[in-house]
């Protein structure tokens, strides 16, 4: 480059941190703007009562994808060697299933379940692989492709035709976007193991297990999984150890710095201005928040065609899980597991009827009256959570949808107490070791962590909102409309949770877009 471009990333999340560290690493002059007073968004820690601290949003599973710890040269202090933590599907009599990486255990498990399982995992974690030269690149477009759009293209088809083999790449395109409900259902009798795994599907999704694309919802996950480069033991250390690394590259973080818009002249953008007044010029803008909150607050509807505007405001992107972090006594005692089992990923979801069910409430703007719950007790592994003999434990709640009929404020003890109830149903003595409890709703993580709608992933996973619709056609490739501009969050491709790829992606797209304009 003949000229060192300064470049602002709104949002300090872990995926405006990678961006801007890959952006660095190649000479651009980079500044992140964050509104809180820390980096990190949803994986950066929370102390929600005095001597108790929350890791984060997430509850456990796959962290930043191995070829960013690689290439941005990332440390962990865990073994990130170590199997991942195992799933335990809670039994209401005790008679709980362990899922672990390719198998699957339990006392009411039938032989012909524990080989399906075995064969279901290698064959949906082959289907994730495939997807590898899609997730890692921007997104190909279907008209006027460029070099690269073809580049990615004949990867992909080579790696389902020649990766998969024709049987599996048959059983790949019959599958891909229909529901998990049917799929499941033609390969497990278990109850409680259908369950489990349509929870994993959907948790953090508007939808259910007859949803369909909710097989696309788990291969999402599965692909995470996969090519996760740190354990879940090392997710609470994501936010310090990517703040650590774009500090190391040179770049500058400005933390309590919310912006109020993004300036244009002549429509291309210029910098941003803050809510303090202050003014920032920039020859790049990039954006970690949403859609929505990008075009329509910070650039204006006015500076946009009507129709992308309109593609825009019908981003589905309510979110559906509460987040719940307990300040506990003691260690809540759930019949048939040890102090080593309640340190793993905790899930309750009875069968699939259960976790449909909790999600027809949100249909209607309820709340579930019996919630699927996704649990973890971190200060077990990490003493320096709570205080000595004390705990805390993690709930996310499915679902809890952020556009409650009768207001959140009016029913925020109501579903506090059910979701205390429904552990109380496993852990007889779990009331009686609450000492505070925080409950954050999608309205809460709206209003905390910048996100419209509290969606985790910035828009729902759903088919016509993923590849090269994501976020909306007009913008899929990590640029925008507007010259200068563009997207690096969780709501472009290939889509939310931990893994970073898509500040990987964007900052690639961006290196490329300024070598052909040199």
């Amino acid at each position: 480059m003949t000229k060192v471009k300064k470049v602002l990333v709104i949002g300090g999340g872990h995926n405006g941190l990678i961006c801007a560290t890959y952006l660095a690493n190649v000479g651009f002059d980079v500044q992140v703007l964050e509104a809180r007073d820390k980096v990190g968004g949803g994986a950066a820690s929370r102390c929600f009562a005095e001597g108790y601290t929350s890791p984060s949003l997430s509850i456990a599973g796959y962290g930043i994808n191995k070829k960013i710890c690689k290439d941005l040269n990332l440390k962990f202090s865990s073994n990130t060697s170590q199997h991942r933590k195992d799933t335990i599907a809670l039994d209401s009599q005790g008679n709980h299933l362990t899922l672990s990486d390719g198998s699957v255990s339990g006392k009411s498990l039938s032989q012909s379940d524990i080989d399906a399982y075995r064969a279901f995992q290698l064959e949906f974690r082959s289907y994730a692989k495939a997807l590898q030269p899609l997730m890692m690149n921007k997104p190909p477009r279907l008209k006027d492709m460029d070099r690269q759009d073809k580049k990615t293209l004949a990867k992909l088809g080579w790696s389902l035709r020649f990766g998969l083999g024709t049987k599996s790449m048959r059983e790949f395109l019959r599958v891909g976007g229909i529901n998990i409900y049917d799929v499941l259902n033609e390969t497990f009798d278990s109850p409680l193991l259908k369950g489990a795994l349509s929870a994993d599907a959907v948790i953090g999704q508007h939808m259910g297990p007859r949803t369909p694309n909710t097989v696309l919802t788990y291969l999402h996950r599965l692909w995470g999984e996969v090519h996760s480069g740190n354990d879940d033991k090392a997710n609470d250390q994501i936010a310090h150890v990517l703040e650590r690394s774009s500090l190391d590259a040179g770049v500058r973080i400005l933390s309590d710095s919310k912006v109020k818009n993004i300036v244009l002249e002549e429509s291309r953008c210029t910098g941003v201005e803050l809510v303090s007044g202050e003014k920032i010029l920039a020859d790049i803008v990039i954006s970690n928040t949403d859609a929505k909150t990008t075009f329509l607050e910070l650039v204006g509807s006015r500076h946009l065609d009507a129709m992308f505007c309109h593609r825009v405001n019908s981003v589905r992107q309510r979110g559906s899980v509460a987040k719940l972090n307990f300040a506990l006594d003691g260690l809540p005692s759930i019949k048939g597991l040890s102090e080593e089992q309640l340190a793993q990923r905790l899930i309750i979801a009875s069968d699939m009827r259960y976790v449909e069910h909790a999600f027809n409430h949100a249909k209607y703007g309820e709340y579930s009256s019996h919630p699927v719950l996704e649990m973890s007790i971190p200060s077990i592994a990490d003493a320096s959570l709570a205080p000595d003999g004390k705990h805390v434990m993690s709930v996310s709640a499915t679902f809890a949808p952020h556009t409650l009929k009768q207001g959140w404020e009016a029913q925020r003890d109501a579903f506090t107490e059910v979701v205390v109830e429904t552990l109380g149903r496993y852990a007889e003595d779990f009331s009686s070791l609450v000492l505070h409890s925080e409950l954050l709703t999608p309205e809460d993580i709206e209003a905390q962590y910048n996100v419209s709608g509290g969606h985790w992933h910035h828009g729902e996973l759903s088919l016509d909102q993923s590849f090269m619709m994501r976020p909306v056609h007009g913008s899929a490739q990590y640029d925008t409309p507007i010259d200068g501009l563009y997207l690096c969050g969780a709501g472009t491709h290939p889509g939310g949770g931990l893994t970073g790829v898509p500040g990987h992606n964007a900052a690639q797209r961006i290196i490329d877009i300024s070598k052909s304009s040199n």
